[in-house]
């Protein structure tokens, strides 16, 4: 049985807009390998995606005791660093996901997620 987990891409804050085509296609490259060395050590990728920049992101104070929700549109200005992809894997184990985590290419940082199982089985 595998054992899901999350990826966060963590890196400065970034522009997609801005990046060139040289750096998309090395991009594309870099985690074209990383899903290949996942399939290689017989795990899975289950989904992930790259994400838009700050500038379209909406931070968003759910509704509560009677007030209504507060939406507030990107960039924000006290954030460093943003959250600027993902991916979802299906590992035989924690100890696996972390060495899987370790080779996904960034110039941040990455954090990984145990995925809580709340199916109740």
């Amino acid at each position: 049985m595998t054992e899901q987990f999350v990826i966060f891409i963590v890196e400065p804050e970034w522009d997609p807009a801005t990046v060139t085509e040289e750096d998309w296609g090395k991009a594309m490259q870099a985690h074209a390998a990383f899903s290949q060395a996942v399939t290689e050590a017989g795990a899975e990728i289950l989904g992930g995606d790259a994400l838009s920049g700050q500038k379209s992101a909406v931070r968003i104070d759910p509704a509560r005791d009677g007030s209504p929700a507060v939406f507030t549109d990107g960039p924000f200005g006290e954030t460093k660093e943003v959250v600027t992809g993902f991916y979802k894997i299906g590992a035989k184990d924690t100890a696996q996901a972390r060495e899987l985590a370790a080779l996904c290419p960034t110039d941040g940082w990455i954090e990984l997620y145990p995925v809580l199982d709340t199916s109740g089985s």
